[in-house]
């Protein structure tokens, strides 16, 4: 675990009588003091900006240097286990629950701005962070010492779930870097066919993975319409939006043969009317929108039959702390392109999500959906 590089706390800042240092004892929190997750403050203006803008105000602030914590995963599993954020109720947040339920937010013209904000950073970024096939999901840790086992077990996972074999057509509804489609196509001898909306990563298939049955394509999942044995999306239903759940589940529908299978592998939330953290939309996923368990059982009914659900969001802790280390590791080669505020964004991502799923905030989710297969399909763990 990696310390904050900030400068030295001013002399002087007093923790007494700040809501803020009351509302964090709560969670074991003192502002500075002495433990790995207490709050070390270089500005005392940012704890009044911090009870102001709740989120946004914490994420900005850090990202400034004006306050730290050495173990920021375990600032925010503390936060979240003791649920502080339901203590502030922020009137801002009336305006972004009615905006969520009002608009559209993940409509085909925003589509692809998810992609150009956060996926296309650069290969060479992703490639540094990642495991060697750059899977950008939850790893699968149950029998995996690290990351690239973890990454490995999970794709043959899938594979497993889906029933997989040769002659196949697979369907990767937002594919990544192709890890999922290349190993598919490697190991069980499938036909695979990706889309996404970064251009980065469709350049990136199509260079490393032309050897392969896999062909990838730069589009929005709605204009899908071909007959395909099994789908699988792995992390991309977090971007399509409570408004949009029931499109991608027709979507599913008429493209799957019949008999076929769906696995969908998504976070989470653990209430139906949440809505996402204020900074995390701003600076990581724009338009991004968690989906309850309910939620996804709407979307999908009388079009496809749930056969299984696997939660194992416990492991995206793992791996998060995995992705924070080759993110440490590898820093200084891209310190000078990136710069300093954006290594503290990223490193607030990396650990505040962390925290989350080790408090069980969010949850990580595998469903296997079917077309009435008889029978039903083999549970696989």
């Amino acid at each position: 675990m990696d310390s904050d590089t900030s400068p030295t706390a001013p002399p002087n800042i007093k923790q007494s009588r700040h809501f803020l240092a009351d509302l964090l004892a709560g969670a074991d929190i003192q502002i500075n003091g002495d433990r790995p997750w207490d709050m070390q403050v270089h500005r005392l203006e940012a704890l009044d900006e911090i009870v102001a803008r709740h989120s946004l105000g914490l994420g900005e602030t850090y990202m400034r240097g004006e306050w730290s914590v050495p173990a920021l995963d375990e600032f925010f599993y503390r936060i979240l286990r003791a649920n502080l954020q339901a203590k502030l109720k922020p009137f801002r947040n009336l305006w972004r629950i009615g905006r969520s339920y009002l608009l559209n937010l993940q409509s085909r013209r925003r589509a692809f701005q998810v992609g150009e904000r956060h996926y296309d950073q650069g290969n060479s970024f992703y490639q540094a962070m990642l495991d060697s096939r750059m899977t950008y999901s939850c790893g699968y840790w149950r029998e995996a010492d690290n990351l690239e086992q973890a990454q490995t077990h999970k794709l043959d996972l899938i594979c497993r779930k889906l029933g997989l074999a040769p002659g196949m057509r697979l369907l990767d509804i937002g594919c990544g870097w192709g890890s999922l489609v290349s190993y598919a196509a490697e190991h069980y001898g499938v036909e695979c066919v990706g889309i996404t909306v970064s251009r980065e990563q469709h350049q990136y298939i199509e260079e490393h993975y032309a050897h392969l049955p896999v062909t990838v394509h730069l589009k929005d999942y709605r204009s899908l319409n071909q007959p395909f044995d099994r789908i699988a999306s792995v992390g991309m239903f977090e971007h399509v939006g409570r408004k949009n759940h029931r499109a991608f589940m027709q979507v599913a529908r008429r493209c799957l043969k019949s008999q076929g299978q769906l696995l969908l592998h998504t976070i989470g939330k653990n209430q139906r009317h949440s809505i996402t953290d204020a900074w995390i939309d701003k600076y990581i996923f724009p338009n991004g929108d968690l989906p309850s368990s309910g939620q996804i059982c709407d979307s999908a009914e009388d079009l496809l039959i749930a056969e299984d659900l696997h939660n194992f969001g416990s492991d995206y802790d793992k791996t998060l702390m995995a992705w924070h280390s080759n993110f440490e590791r590898s820093w200084e080669k891209f310190a000078d392109r990136y710069g300093q505020e954006f290594y503290r964004m990223w490193r607030y991502y990396l650990l505040s999500c962390a925290g989350a799923f080790r408090a069980r905030h969010i949850q990580l989710w595998q469903w296997v959906f079917s077309d009435r297969v008889e029978g039903g399909v083999t549970r696989v763990v």
